[in-house]
């Protein structure tokens, strides 16, 4: 029988996972303690490698890195934790006794989000940690809730390419439209990135990236390019779209029966009520009537007003829905 692998073996529900990285034993030995005090579970290692090795494995919430250690130093650590898209997401707070300011630059750009000078004070590690696993459990958070309502969400790196972050909900979409997982981005998403990326650093939004589903059907993964999260990577909403679901979002939002909502979801495409009556198997009589409850619903006289009322709502909730 096969030993659980560490990350499941962390009791992460009562408490957070700190790796400390760091050559020196009296240093690992002062800040263990102090971190063991105060609740967390901590581990350690000794070497870059170590280090590497144990984040991969454990997945901790915060990473103390010492920048300057034998062979593999610091800076080294942080940009290859960066590059992974199972650690990308991890703060990093360097540990390094060099004061000037090459150094600390150099610890932010490798992936750092924050530094403590050394000789390390135990009470200044742990509230710089207090702040940055709130901002990281806020970040989580907010991608979670974004999962939860069918929002998808990636983060791409645009010098190489690389997908540093993605949500459960957009490991599975990118599996199923394009076959492909992290740490790489699918290929039209990325040309879609660098070939809009002027305007969105203008602030100019770009068209959406719309790709439509492998299997037969009418559904479709949709892109929104949403913001800058770092000098060189871009956080990009993904949402599955079809048919079914525009039609439903109209009912909601109308307060329309289901065949009511799909009568106006086929008058914004512009068919007529036959051609309606056809795609649902009824008459054009019985189409007209569920026309007239629309309007009646709408407050609107005309099949003009439904349908620009109509599609102002849908992209309002769909903003890549076309006409």
């Amino acid at each position: 029988m096969s030993a659980r692998p560490l990350e499941q073996t962390l009791d992460r529900a009562n408490s957070d996972v700190v790796l400390i990285v760091d050559d020196v034993p009296d240093n690992l030995s002062v800040l263990h303690d102090a971190l063991d005090e105060s609740g967390f579970t901590v581990l350690v290692a000794t070497s870059g490698e170590a280090a590497l090795q144990r984040a991969a494995q454990a997945l901790p919430d915060i990473v103390l890195l010492d920048a300057m250690m034998p062979g593999m130093d610091g800076f080294e650590v942080a940009k290859r934790l960066k590059a992974d898209a199972r650690t990308a997401h991890i703060p990093i707070i360097f540990m390094t006794g060099l004061t000037e300011t090459e150094y600390l630059v150099a610890a932010l750009e490798s992936g750092g989000v924050d530094y403590v000078t050394k000789p390390i004070k135990p009470k200044e590690v742990l509230a710089r940690i207090g702040v940055h696993l709130q901002s990281a459990r806020e970040k989580s958070q907010a991608r979670n809730a974004l999962d939860a309502f069918g929002y998808a969400t990636i983060t791409v790196r645009v010098s190489d390419g690389k997908l540093m972050w993605q949500t459960p909900l957009a490991r599975d979409l990118l599996l199923q439209y394009y076959g492909s997982s992290a740490p790489q981005t699918p290929q039209a998403v990325l040309d879609w990135l660098r070939r809009h990326l002027a305007d969105a650093e203008r602030q100019i939004e770009p068209p959406r990236l719309s790709c439509p589903s492998p299997a037969p059907g009418s559904r479709r993964l949709t892109f929104r390019l949403h913001q800058q999260t770092g000098d060189d990577d871009w956080l990009i909403i993904m949402r599955e779209e079809s048919d079914e679901t525009v039609i439903q979002a109209m009912s909601l939002s109308f307060k329309l029966t289901a065949r009511e909502a799909e009568v106006l979801y086929w008058v914004v495409k512009g068919k007529i009520n036959r051609d309606i009556g056809d795609i649902l198997g009824t008459s054009p009589m019985t189409v007209k009537k569920h026309l007239e409850r629309v309007f009646a619903k709408l407050g609107v006289e005309t099949r003009t007003a439904a349908a620009g009322m109509a599609m102002s709502r849908i992209r309002l909730l769909h903003p890549q829905f076309e006409d």
